[in-house]
Parts: structure tokens; sequence; C-alpha cells
């Protein structure tokens, strides 16, 4: 158990080194050996990040299975969990295995293809068990590069603008948290994430060209995060490249994009912008709290009017994605216990409505809703699942959607009603929008000649989306079972967080009376 962080983590690369020097040829049966190796390789990092999690101590809020050397003689090498990063890497590693299987048909480059994965399944692990901060960046960072080259070789039509808006998009973000992070070693002399967590940073506010900035330095190390972390969720109005990334990407690069590396912003905002600068995080909270308000709501009038599948479920991913923002600031525990909740339910039902796209696709060649209807009459599995889906994504009770949605509506009432209000209409609307999209693809009479030689869904599909089923429905009715790995870490969070604003409060009061 020293080494099971580093050994989930590079495991997938050592995957990709096999296909890349032992899979030779270009023929079917190289295609097939590489696809057998990549779904291998995924399903025994899964295994063992189970055996990690069966090793966890759930009650425990600190880090665990701590790994820690010098690397390259400054660079500190340093992971580690806890019980928001194990449930992360649990989403990420079940996913995979499902990633492979869904790109089973792929014929196009198919070794470059699955290599790219599992690359990026490294990078992605390696951003949630980093307890160093500059590696956390080169993981974070690095996460681009694939899924660059994934949406901009294997996409479609317009991949090339897609996968150039997604890059420079997410580059910008992070060259200003780059700065921070630079600002906050100086400051610190440490890139210790550890460290940091019990580290204050300074919070007198100052003046800077005139312009007033209130909590000082915390609050320009916090924008500089939330530039990198809002791009990456995202958040609006910076959320335009998801949809087009989405539109353009093969369908496993979709399932990954929305079930994992949106992720990582919610993550970053839980690991570094709320436990480091929690006055500055106090100061800008309204300012999230409205942005994620409108998310919500613009997002779905958005979905409303699209003509695309894909395109209706990423905006539909931004909305959902504005429920985990508002979770994280109202920083109190049903708060951001809704919202890490919601970032893994998520994962398993937007994963599987893109994957529910990418069915009927490989089949009829179009996105566009108007190309289908009365589906049900042919294809009766599909309209099932699909239509299970369509619920989660709602919030209907009884799936995990609804867990999610409703502990971060119960967080937000305590601490802003009139955002909690807007916030609950884009449960409506999320109704419209689903019911809307549902009713055109798969209700009515089939009356479209070319959707007469549709067939149902083969063994193999409903193979990937057995496990998809069934997450989404255990955690509907049993939620305990990712809300009691998460409780002792939040709590924690939580704790640190107001008795931080405590002290400076306290702290202000002792500064005016004096």
């Amino acid at each position: 158990m020293d080494y099971i962080l580093s050994l989930i983590t590079f495991l997938p690369l050592i995957g990709a080194l096999i296909i890349g020097l032992f899979v030779q040829g270009s023929g079917s049966q190289s295609s097939e050996n590489a696809k057998r190796v990549s779904l291998v390789t995924s399903i025994i990092v899964f295994l063992l990040s189970l055996v990690m999690f069966s090793e966890f101590d759930k009650n425990s809020s600190d880090f665990q299975f701590v790994e820690e050397f010098l690397w390259l003689g400054f660079f500190n090498y340093k992971l580690g969990v806890d019980g928001i990063s194990v449930i992360l890497i649990l989403l990420t590693t079940g996913m995979m295995p499902l990633v492979f299987l869904s790109s089973w048909t792929t014929e196009k480059r198919v070794k470059e293809f699955l290599i790219s994965f599992l690359i990026l399944e490294t990078l992605m692990v390696g951003v949630f068990v980093s307890l160093d901060m500059f590696l956390f960046y080169v993981f974070f960072e690095a996460g681009l590069i694939p899924m660059f080259l994934i949406i901009g070789i294997w996409g479609g039509k317009e991949r090339v603008f897609a996968s150039f808006k997604f890059f420079l998009y997410t580059l910008l973000g992070s060259i200003l948290m780059l700065i921070a992070m630079i600002i906050m070693w100086d400051i610190s002399g440490t890139t210790d994430i550890t460290k940091l967590l019990n580290y204050e940073f300074e919070s007198e506010p100052f003046y800077i060209l005139g312009f007033y900035i209130p909590s000082g330095i915390q609050t320009l190390l916090w924008l500089g995060f939330f530039a990198s972390f809002a791009v990456k969720l995202p958040m609006f109005p910076v959320h335009t490249w998801l949809p087009d990334a989405h539109v353009q990407a093969p369908t496993g690069g979709s399932v990954v994009l929305a079930a994992i590396l949106l992720k990582m912003g919610g993550y970053g905002f839980l690991r570094f912008s709320l436990p480091m600068f929690p006055v500055g995080s106090d100061v800008m909270t309204d300012f999230v709290l409205w942005l994620s308000a409108i998310a919500i709501v613009y997002t779905s009038l958005v979905a409303l009017v699209q003509e695309d599948m894909k395109k209706l479920i990423a905006y539909s991913s931004v909305a959902h994605m504005g429920y985990v923002t508002m979770g994280i600031f109202a920083a109190n525990q049903q708060g951001i216990d809704g919202a890490i909740f919601q970032m893994l339910s998520h994962g398993f039902i937007s994963g599987a409505l893109f994957l529910c796209v990418g069915v009927v696709y490989d089949r009829l060649h179009t996105r566009d809703i108007d190309a289908y209807g009365g589906l049900v009459n042919k294809m009766p599995a599909y309209a099932l699942v699909f239509m299970l889906f369509t619920m989660a994504n709602i919030g209907l009770p009884g799936t995990s959607g609804f867990i999610g949605e409703f502990l971060t509506l119960v967080g937000i009432f305590q601490v802003n009603t009139w955002v909690a209000l807007v916030a609950t209409s884009g449960v409506i609307l999320s109704a419209a929008y689903a019911l809307w999209l549902y009713r055109r693809v798969v209700m009515g009479d089939l009356i479209k000649e070319s959707l007469r030689g549709m067939s149902d869904m083969t063994r193999h599909e409903k193979a990937v989306f057995a496990p998809l089923i069934a997450m989404t429905l255990l955690l509907g009715v049993y939620p305990a079972l990712a809300l009691d790995l998460i409780g002792p870490s939040v709590e924690a969070l939580v704790g640190n967080y107001d008795q931080a604003l405590a002290q400076a409060e306290a702290s202000t009061q002792l500064a005016n009376a004096n």
C-alpha cells in the first residue's frame, strides 16, 4: 500500500507505452489488441482504486497514503488523498473502462486514439492526488494536450476550431493561476499544499492604481485561481468553449469532458480557493453566487433553442455546474456536500446522455434533433435507458440528480434566498428542455423513412450503460455511500473556513478600536 497512489496514477501511462511499443502493425488485429490492452489497463487501475478505497479511513479528514520525495533536486513530488479526492478518483477510474468500451467501433488511427485517452487518465488522476502546488499545475495543464488532440484529430467537421478554442480559453485562465502560485510560493516559501492549507495569507485591504482591493492579497490570489477554475468548470460567461468542444469531440471525448474534466474546476475551488483564501472567498461570495444563478437560468434557456442533441446536453452541463459553484460558495456543510455529490452524479448522468447520443449517431450519423422521432417503436430498450437518464438529469427523486440539487439548494437557502429562488427556477427549465428533447427524439409515430432500419441497442451497448444505471439509482436511494466518505473532509473544510473568517473579523475590529 506504500505506493498505491503512484501506481494508480502512472499505470495508464505504462498501458500507453505497451500499446505504442509492442502493438505493431496497422491492421484490424493490431487495433483489436490495442483496444484490449487499453481496456484491461483501465480495469486494473479501477480495481486498484477500489483497493485504495477499501483501506481508506472514512472517519478521518487528514490526507492518507501520503508519498513524498524530492524530484529533480528541487521539485517536491508529494501525493495524498482525502475524502473529496478519493470520490473523484473513483469517478475517473470507473468511467475510463466505459469510455474504452464505447470507443470500440473507432477505426481511425486507433492506437493513437487509445494512447491519448490513457495519457489523459494519468493526468486527470494526477490532479486529484497532487499535494504539491506545482505538481498539481503540471498535471492540470498537461491534460489540455491529449484532449486537444482527441477533439482536433478524431472530432467532427469544425474540430480544429473547437480544439483551438478549448485550448486557448483554458490556457489563458491557467496563466493567471500560475502567477498566483508563484506569488504564494514567494510569500510562504513552500509549494506543499498541506502547509499552505494552514498558512494565513494577509487579508488587509489596500489600493492598487486607485482601485480598492478588499481583503488585500487574498482577493488577488483568489482571482488568479478563479480565472483558471471558472474556465475549466466552466462558469458563465467563459463557458462558450464547452458546447463547441462537446459537439465536435468523438463520443468517448465528450464522456471524459463531461464526466471528469469539468470536475477539476470544482475540485480546485475546494482545494485552493475556499481553504487557502477564506477572507477573499467571503468577499467574492455574492459575485460567484449570482454568476452561478445566471448560468443556471441563461444556459437552460439557450438549451431550449438548440437543434443539435450534443449542444443541448452541453448547455445542460453548464447549468448543472452552476449548482456546483453555488453549493461550494455557500460554504456550509449541506452546500459543499451537495456540490461534491452533484459533481459525482453529473459525471454518471451527463456521461450517459452523451453515450445515448453516440448510440443513435453511430446508426444515422447525424445529431440533428429534427432527424429523429418515434424511436420508441424501433428501439424500446434505448427509449427506456434514455428516459431514465433524462429524468435523472431533471433531478427526479429516486435518482442521484435529485440528491445533489436538493442539498445544494438547501445549502444556498441558508445563505441567500434570492439566489436560491432564481436557481430553483432552473429545475423547471431543465425539465422543459430535457423533456422536449426526449419527446422529439423518442416519442410519436415513426414517420421518417431513414429511421425504419434502426436497430435497438446491442448487448455491448447495454453493458456500457449497466454500471451507469446502477450507480445513478444506487446513489439516488442510498446517498450515504458518497456522503459518509466526504463528510469528515467537508466538515473540517467548513470548520477551518468559519474559524478563519472569525479570526479575520476579530483582528479587523481590534485594528479599528486602536
